[in-house]
């Protein structure tokens, strides 16, 4: 008799217990989970390849990726070491930000952008973008320029990514000639 109490015992609080109601976590309604990175990553190397030939290593801070804007997102510095067709280092881009994207493998490089060359040239602008197809950079925006033979400044640039073959638009500065 006193084991059939104890198991009433047991049976009541089990079913006391038991029956608490749960409560579901609430959905923020104003958050789409299409704009939520779908992977994120922190102090990363992306490589861009074709057939086998490196193009250019990015390394960032942090990098996000998300479904909806088939962009990968970089924050926190943004380092680009630039090659040629041959695989020799032409030049490095850093900057505080930047987008990569993923069908061409395209680069927006933002705020405090500087390109250096291999022959130490020296190029600064505010958001420069990089065409991994034609292995090209521009950008419309204020461009500044330094190498050992010139102090160029303008509106409007492009070049190839070593920087040897560039044309500045509305232009002004100094140049040495031989």
């Amino acid at each position: 008799m006193k084991s059939f109490r104890i198991w009433i015992f047991c049976g009541a609080a089990l079913a006391f217990f038991g029956c608490e109601e749960k409560t579901l976590p609430s959905i923020i309604s104003t958050v789409d989970s299409r704009t939520l990175p779908q992977q994120e990553s922190w102090n990363s190397t992306i490589v861009v390849s074709d057939s086998g030939r490196i193009n250019a290593i990015i390394v960032a801070g942090y990098i996000r990726m998300s479904e909806l804007s088939r962009q990968t997102q970089m924050s926190q510095g943004v380092n680009v070491r630039f090659f040629s067709r041959e695989g020799k280092q032409t030049s490095v881009l850093t900057s505080d930000s930047g987008n990569v994207d993923e069908a061409t493998n395209n680069l927006d490089a933002r705020k405090n952008v500087v390109v250096i060359s291999s022959d130490s040239s020296r190029m600064t602008t505010e958001q420069l973008f990089w065409d991994n197809q034609r292995q090209l950079i521009y950008t419309p925006a204020y461009v500044q320029i330094r190498s050992v033979k010139d102090k160029l400044q303008g509106h409007g640039f492009e070049s190839d990514q070593s920087l040897k073959n560039y044309r500045i638009f509305h232009v002004t500065g100094q140049s040495q000639t031989k």
